[in-house]
Formats: C-alpha cells, sequence, structure tokens
C-alpha cells in the first residue's frame, strides 16, 4: 500500500514510510522524538558547538595575554 500511494506521491517508497512513522510520533501512537524535540535537539547542538568553539578562542586568547605580560618589558 505505502508503495503504491508513494508512486501516486511521486516519492520513494522509503521517504513515505518515514513521513508516516514521523507523523505517527507527533500525534503520539509511536514512540520516539517528535519533530519539535528534534528540532531543538538540533538547536542545542548547534549551540553547543559555537559555544565550544568560542570556549577555544578564549583559552587560546588567555594564553596568548598571559604570554605577552611574561615577557620582560624594555
Amino acid at each position: 500500500m505505502i508503495a503504491r500511494i508513494a508512486r501516486k506521491l511521486d516519492v520513494g517508497p522509503q521517504t513515505l514510510s518515514h513521513w508516516v512513522r514521523q507523523a505517527e510520533i507527533d500525534r503520539g501512537t509511536r514512540a520516539g522524538a517528535t519533530t519539535d524535540e528534534r528540532e531543538r535537539i538540533a538547536e542545542l547542538e548547534k549551540e553547543n558547538r559555537e559555544l565550544r568553539k568560542a570556549n577555544q578562542i578564549l583559552k587560546e586568547a588567555s594564553v596568548f595575554f598571559a604570554q605577552e605580560l611574561d615577557r620582560p618589558r624594555r
């Protein structure tokens, strides 16, 4: 049945099956992460990457400035 409907919609059967499965999750009739939860997780992962990058930059800057302060002045 999925394959027949997928052909009518001009999509692959796996794509349609995924859409149906995700719709069931979103309705609460199947276990799993909802679309909203998936979007929130993606946002948090992006924010986490950005914070890690900012943290690394700050660490490198602190090392740089510590070295600058340790240099003898003329």
